[in-house]
């Protein structure tokens, strides 16, 4: 299959339309075409000028690690042309740098998740383009998460910048359909051109969105695989907790633990409680030691995810039901486990980290609720779920 740059290039009408115009790209590591070639230096090589890059979280380098470790700008070595951080002194692209280009190509790999910030930065990118009068061309790629739904949606008032509409947790979209609801549901004046995949089949085994025969590169330094892009709408609650994501060891966001938990009963306890949230994957207890971030240096027992193998069922298995399954289980376990972390997430003061993960306080509340039970989260997710189905119908392409 070809995906939008790998299109881009091998077609001689698309690329005499960037002839003779300033091209800026949005780009990270993953930004490679199907020979691994850096979609700046393929680019480059086919004559287009481009007249600056931009880069996204975690840089056009991808060499940050963490959440709120910010980007400078910088001239790119080999080329010379400018470099902006979209993550850095801005988020939003400053009239200085919509002053670099006429068109901006954005070729970022997207995990197909709310949270997961590149959907924010297209955003800023469409809402700046209109502003500046510049055109947008998203050359497309797959969502390695395929296209189930789940989750709440986020409420008026959340929007934040792991949070850029009313969306559900796991939105089921590829990047560049995203760009067209984008466009709709903000009432945004954009020349806008998705440059589609060739071949993509979301439904189909074993990758169910993302083709086998493609080589996996991290976006961004913890998303290391598919697992972790499956397990990823649900882990990446995590990182509202005390509990650890698994930054600090080789398979981060598959997984989670802390010293002060018993993983076997942990799972148990999920299994009680409703085993047909654990649908789909496979649960290991296990145990790991981070290197760094949360309970750095101390033994922790962990519970992975396998979203993977013979036991995975693409259309049953829900992480983000799962993530909350297992927050429910230690609460019904350890009553009294300081299970929110406290702290600016994303630099959104005055709310609880994990509410701005959840847009909304609703997650937290059922899980902290003794008496609140699955069908209850379970009921206000599914309706949230199907009214997001039928939004996003018109805008999906494959």
């Amino acid at each position: 299959m070809n995906f939008g740059i790998d299109r881009l290039l091998a077609d001689p009408a698309l690329l005499s339309q960037l002839q003779g115009r300033r091209v800026a790209l949005l780009a990270h590591p993953a930004s490679v075409t199907a020979d691994l070639t850096h979609s700046l230096d393929a680019l480059v090589a086919a004559g287009i000028n481009v007249s600056a890059v931009f880069g996204p979280q975690h840089g056009v380098r991808g060499d940050l690690q963490d959440n709120m470790m910010e980007s400078p700008d910088y001239t790119d070595p080999t080329y010379g042309m400018p470099v902006f951080s979209l993550y850095g002194e801005v988020r939003r692209p400053t009239g200085q740098s919509m002053h670099t280009f006429d068109l901006i190509l954005i070729d970022l790999q997207d995990l197909g998740c709310r949270i997961y910030t590149y959907v924010t930065t297209l955003l800023y990118m469409l809402e700046a383009a209109a502003q500046h009068g510049k055109e947008v061309w998203v050359l497309d790629r797959p969502n390695p998460a395929g296209r189930p739904v789940e989750g709440l949606t986020l409420l008026p008032g959340w929007e934040s910048f792991v949070g850029a509409g009313p969306m559900p947790m796991r939105h089921g979209m590829t990047l560049g359909e995203m760009g067209s609801w984008f466009i709709d549901h903000f009432k945004l004046d954009v020349a806008y051109r998705v440059i589609e995949m060739e071949g993509w089949a979301p439904d189909a085994a074993p990758g169910f969105g993302w083709p086998s025969e493609r080589v996996w590169i991290n976006p961004s330094p913890n998303a290391a695989n598919v697992n972790m892009a499956r397990a990823y709408a649900g882990t990446v609650m995590l990182e509202g907790t005390m509990l650890s994501e698994g930054r600090g060891t080789t398979r981060p966001l598959e997984l989670f633990g802390a010293p002060d938990i018993d993983a076997k009963a942990v799972i148990a306890e999920m299994r009680r409680i409703a085993p047909e949230w654990l649908a789909g994957c496979t649960l290991r207890d296990f145990w790991f030691q981070p290197t760094f971030h949360k309970h750095v240096g101390q033994l922790c027992s962990g519970v992975f995810i396998h979203a993977e193998g013979a036991g995975y069922d693409h259309a049953a298995f829900r992480p983000w039901r799962l993530q909350a399954l297992g927050f429910k289980a230690i609460r019904s376990l350890y009553p009294d486990y300081a299970l929110w972390r406290d702290f600016p997430y994303e630099y959104e003061f005055g709310k609880l980290a994990i509410d701005v993960i959840n847009g909304g306080p609703g997650l937290r509340e059922w899980v902290d609720d003794a008496a609140a039970a699955p069908g209850d989260l379970d009921s206000a997710a599914k309706a949230d779920e199907s009214a997001w189905e039928e939004v996003r119908r018109a805008f999906l392409r494959y």
